[in-house]
């Protein structure tokens, strides 16, 4: 804690300093909800595509054998670029997955087994949801930090500033109060000494 003036001044800027602290104080608290709240449904949001990537990969394990056969999907699928948005959940910015774009490769359907045509549109599908997770791992990510930064806040304002400003505006109300004693006390004994002395 630095050295405070102990003045009727440094009283006013103190008795500010707490109003303005907790008057911000809720607000940061609100954030702070707000934030886990959105992070839960994020969370949920993750787990719900990983369920539909296993359910996915459930019906496709039947031709799991089959994808390694002679052929490779790989070749098939090329991304040509993620399609996002920018959002904003209190004050962060955030991305916002819109859809995954791929580059038309053309095949001879005479030479390809019957099975490629599914085959790359169910493996365009898992990796659309595999990106939708990315994109949504990376908004947990940004979430997550400033949570911690808000918390922080909140910790600052709840447990050192409004109880520091406290203790202040305590300290300079006393001093303030036994100088005021002080000077009455003074101020009676000067008024003793003048009507001796008349």
């Amino acid at each position: 804690m630095a050295k405070v003036k102990l003045t009727k001044n440094e009283l006013k800027k103190q008795k500010d300093s707490l109003k303005r602290f907790t008057r911000y104080l809720p607000t940061l608290q609100l954030k702070k909800q707000q934030l886990q709240m959105v992070i839960r449904q994020v969370e949920s949001q993750i787990n719900e595509k990983k369920k539909e990537i296993a359910k996915y990969e459930d019906t496709l394990s039947d031709w799991i054998s089959v994808f390694g056969e002679e052929v490779g999907l790989d070749d098939l699928i090329n991304i040509k670029e993620i399609e996002k948005d920018t959002g904003n959940i209190a004050g962060v910015d955030i991305p916002i997955f819109r859809r995954l774009e791929f580059e038309p490769i053309e095949y001879n359907l005479f030479e390809m087994p019957l099975w490629v045509d599914q085959g790359v549109v169910t493996m365009k599908e898992l990796a659309a949801l595999n990106a939708e997770i990315e994109v949504l791992l990376e908004q947990k990510r940004l979430l997550d930090d400033e949570l911690r930064t808000t918390t922080q806040r909140v910790n600052l304002f709840e447990k050192v500033k409004i109880p520091e400003t406290r203790e202040i505006i305590r300290k300079i109300g006393i001093y303030l109060g036994d100088q005021q004693t002080a000077a009455v006390v003074r101020g009676k004994m000067a008024k003793g000494k003048v009507v001796k002395v008349s």
